[in-house]
């Protein structure tokens, strides 16, 4: 035989040994917990939220799953349960769209929970790509089909992954591991489901959220340069057709299922920073929440809270880091509201919040801030 051919033949079957391997210790110490919750290997969780959540999805014990964009991103797991006496999975996803939501949503639907906590924000109901094009949701592993399970097990990024789990499992070199994992250069750095993208008692919370910063992003929002965004959300009637494929035929698939869906309380800035630079998108986008707030009394299986026109909150700076995300304080007084029943809509009066919202909106002026 030809010695490039035997050569060839040697390297083939190198890379398939290699290959083989990979999948072996990918399947024993499973990383994403896809197979079997973490039993004899350290439990490990990555910030990556949109491949994280296909994991917890399979690995985690819930009857209630709590979902939302950045506005959610930071709440603790045990605060969830704590307040509202569930059993949570948290699976926010920053940035992201209602269909990536309600794909997400669907796959836990499998688990068969008993409730969903959702942050509804108005700007997820928008035109994006089909879930199978979009390139950082990994949907075959959600689907657990032939095709994601393969790229979970052949991956050599995962199984670098899982090489320095099994390392943090092995007593002698647990404390040196722990010392060198670091999220620049590992996927999964968290001991605890609980801290995916919630802050830690050592964050410095008043440097993140005060008055100083929340001008300057208003300020930078609202530069000529730069507030072209501001105005891309006058589609009412695309909106409101994703509202219904995405929100409605979620909550009307699943009649047993409550949902517990709330409109966040963004600081009065975002709200005057629309009114100042793009009225037309203001206009929109309290059309289609009217629309929003009436089509969701239909459903007997949705509570609707609306936390937009609580001014103590939204007026108060200090609270936020920007126009739109509030601090932790904020996050345990939104689970507190919805423990309480306070501030639901009323199928009665649904849009009762909004047009406090306008009021506020209309007669909210810089110069008169405290």
């Amino acid at each position: 035989m030809d010695q490039s051919i035997k050569d060839l033949l040697r390297f083939l079957a190198a890379s398939l040994l290699v290959m083989l391997a990979a999948a072996a210790l990918n399947f024993v110490v499973d990383p994403l917990q896809l197979f079997r919750p973490t039993r004899h290997f350290t439990e490990m969780y990555s910030h990556d939220s949109r491949l994280q959540n296909a994991g917890l999805i399979k690995s985690q014990d819930f009857d209630a799953v709590f979902m939302g964009t950045s506005l959610a991103i930071h709440f603790h797991q045990s605060d969830i349960d704590r307040i509202l006496g569930t059993r949570s999975v948290k699976l926010a996803m920053t940035g992201s769209s209602s269909r990536e939501q309600t794909f997400v949503l669907a796959a836990a639907m499998a688990r068969k929970p008993k409730r969903v906590i959702w942050e509804a924000d108005d700007w997820i109901f928008h035109d994006t790509p089909d879930i199978n094009s979009n390139v950082n949701l990994p949907a075959d592993l959600y689907r657990g089909n032939a095709k994601g399970i393969a790229s979970y097990l052949f991956s050599g990024a995962m199984a670098r992954e899982a090489l320095w789990i099994a390392a943090r499992s092995i007593p002698p070199l647990a404390p040196a591991a722990a010392k060198l994992t670091n999220e620049a250069i590992f996927k999964f750095p968290l001991r605890s489901a609980d801290d995916i993208n919630a802050l830690q008692p050592g964050d410095d919370v008043g440097a993140m959220y005060n008055a100083k910063r929340m001008m300057a992003a208003y300020r930078y929002i609202t530069d000529p340069v730069r507030s072209k965004y501001l105005k891309d959300d006058t589609d009412y009637d695309m909106k409101v057709r994703v509202f219904e494929r995405d929100a409605i035929g979620l909550i009307g698939a699943n009649p047993d299922v409550t949902f517990d869906i709330y409109l966040s309380p963004y600081s009065i800035l975002q709200w005057v920073a629309l009114r100042e630079t793009s009225p037309e998108t203001l206009h929109s986008v309290y059309a289609f929440s009217a629309y929003f707030c009436r089509r969701l009394m239909d459903f007997p299986n949705v509570r609707l809270f609306d936390f937009r026109a609580i001014n103590e909150v939204t007026h108060d700076l200090n609270n936020y880091s920007d126009v739109i995300h509030h601090s932790p304080d904020i996050d345990l007084k939104v689970l507190g509201w919805i423990a309480e029943g306070k501030y639901r809509v009323d199928a009665a009066a649904p849009t009762a919040a909004l047009d406090q919202l306008k009021v506020q909106v209309e007669a909210y002026r810089l110069e008169n801030r405290k």
